[in-house]
């Protein structure tokens, strides 16, 4: 149907690069690659073994992604990154991180001698920003900023599973504003959104970047403490309920203070919701004890 130079010329017209890699590493041919988006057209790369234009680890990697290819015999797919860091021979690359989608498939026949596949690279690089950026949005909360009650319960699970396993301990604050009610009803709903929007920001300049910070709805505000025993999470409680008034003081003009509960993982939990209630437990024993103090459980 078409002449050898026709095939030639739509395997050239190919946006996506396809290359023949060996066993060994070796690019024995390349096709392809009209689109701009990849940062090296790899015409200089036939020849050559990928252990010679890779670092070695990346070079590694793609030889046993290939030699999976070569046993199963079916079509392997994988997801990767590439930047310039990771190339040591072959052009300058981008600072940032490409990803691509390799779609290999294990060839019929020998070339030069070895095995060899064809490896086909997608550049997927803006549908994995789209999905980042959705993921973001259905874990976030839109007001805060911070994580929402979906990512908590997530990440109290996975903590919980952490527990089990290694015993290395976890500990959960739960706290809210004290009469934030009062506080809507005689400066308006702008200040009390403002104040929860304070609330989070020295929430993220105090704790810790391991510390997962969320509101769980309404006024109430959960952190989850990797790695942290009930009491040193008692004394990280205390500091901000020590200043979260003072900020609300010195930016908003607002008199509030904060009750909260504190308590860590046991034996008997058998839920990560566990945790969670016997926190929230502990916010209502500083209710019921007069508000703007922390309890542990």
């Amino acid at each position: 149907m078409f002449t050898q130079q026709q095939l030639t010329s739509i395997l050239s017209s190919l946006p996506d690069p396809a290359f023949i890699l060996t066993r060994s590493g070796r690019y024995a041919a390349i096709f392809g690659g009209k689109d701009l988006r990849h940062y090296h057209d790899g015409s200089t790369l036939v020849g050559r073994s990928m252990f010679d234009v890779l670092k070695e680890e990346k070079a590694q990697w793609f030889a046993a992604e290939i030699e999976k290819a070569l046993e199963s015999g079916v079509l392997h797919i994988v997801e990767y990154e590439l930047s310039g860091s990771d190339v040591k021979g072959a052009g300058d690359g981008p600072d940032y991180s490409i990803w691509f989608e390799g779609r290999v498939q294990a060839l019929s026949f020998p070339v030069e001698g070895e095995a060899a596949v064809v490896w086909v690279a997608s550049n997927i690089t803006e549908k994995n920003d789209v999905q980042r950026k959705l993921r973001q949005l259905s874990e976030t909360d839109a007001l805060t900023g911070l994580y929402n009650r979906r990512k908590l319960l997530e990440t109290l699970d996975h903590r919980l599973e952490i527990f089990e396993r290694e015993r290395s301990q976890t500990s959960v604050l739960v706290f809210d504003l004290d009469n934030f009610k009062r506080l809507n009803d005689e400066m308006g709903h702008h200040a009390g959104d403002a104040a929860l929007v304070e609330i989070a920001r020295l929430c993220r300049q105090h704790l810790r970047q391991s510390d997962v910070i969320a509101r769980f709805g309404g006024d109430e505000f959960v952190v989850v403490m990797p790695g942290t025993r009930r009491g040193d999470a008692l004394e990280i409680a205390e500091r901000l309920r020590e200043n979260i008034p003072i900020v609300l003081r010195e930016s908003l003009r607002c008199e509030s203070t904060i009750s909260g509960g504190v308590s860590e993982f046991g034996q008997p939990d058998r839920f990560s919701s566990d945790i969670l209630k016997r926190a929230d437990e502990g916010l209502y024993l500083s209710k019921r004890a007069g508000r703007n103090r922390v309890s542990a459980l």
